[in-house]
């Protein structure tokens, strides 16, 4: 099955997202963004301010947009929904592990920025460049940084940044911060969790299955 919808620690990874989330009262709504034959079960009547659209696309820079056109495509007809001047937090489902203190780290950061920011760590590792399995060059180290998620923008902004790379199927488009760059903007970063990791790899669940069973 889709990992997003494997177990850990007792319930699935995307219910871990979903009340890492509502445990931040700033947010006012929690939309989750799933492909269109997405059949899976899941009890989010069991938590509120949550809104299930089922309008994903092939990569994530397509589901973002496709969700953030249903999203603003509401808010035009009523004003209590979606505008393009307010703040859009896209999260990975899959990193399970984020806290309401980063989530809230990073809305402060915003709040008063013009362009937004996303969560990421400094590189702590030598980083080196590999040509057939050998090492060719190894590259400073120095203002690196490794994106995380939330990332924070104005959902006009970060819709409009998407849509000028649409009909170029979001070539280079690798994160929602990787567009608003193309647009000209520059992100602010705010410094995350090494535990904000993405699930991926077979060792990760255990991982992150300790680390959830810790805060309990």
């Amino acid at each position: 099955m889709p990992k997003q919808y494997e177990l850990i620690a007792g319930q699935s990874m995307v219910m871990h997202t979903l009340a890492a989330l509502q445990s931040v009262d700033r947010l006012e709504k929690i939309v989750v963004v799933v492909s269109p034959d997405d059949s899976h079960v899941w009890p989010e009547n069991s938590v509120p301010r949550i809104q299930r659209v089922h309008c994903g696309g092939a990569t994530r820079a397509e589901s973002v947009f496709n969700g953030l056109d249903q999203l603003l495509a509401e808010g035009e007809k009523n004003s209590e929904g979606v505008q393009k001047d307010d703040w859009i937090l896209v999260h990975d489902a899959a990193r399970c592990l984020i806290t309401s203190l980063e989530i809230n780290r990073l809305i402060d950061a915003c709040l008063d920025d013009e362009v937004g920011a996303l969560l990421a760590l400094p590189l702590p590792d030598t980083l080196k460049v590999a040509v057939n399995g050998r090492i060719s060059e190894t590259l400073p180290r120095q203002d690196k940084w490794l994106a995380q998620t939330p990332q924070m923008f104005r959902a006009g902004q970060l819709h409009a940044a998407l849509a000028s790379k649409a009909a170029d199927n979001f070539e280079g488009v690798t994160d929602e911060a990787s567009a608003m760059e193309m647009a000209g903007f520059a992100p602010k970063l705010v410094v995350g969790s090494p535990h904000n990791f993405k699930v991926t790899y077979p060792p990760d669940f255990a991982l992150a299955e300790d680390l959830l069973r810790s805060r309990t």
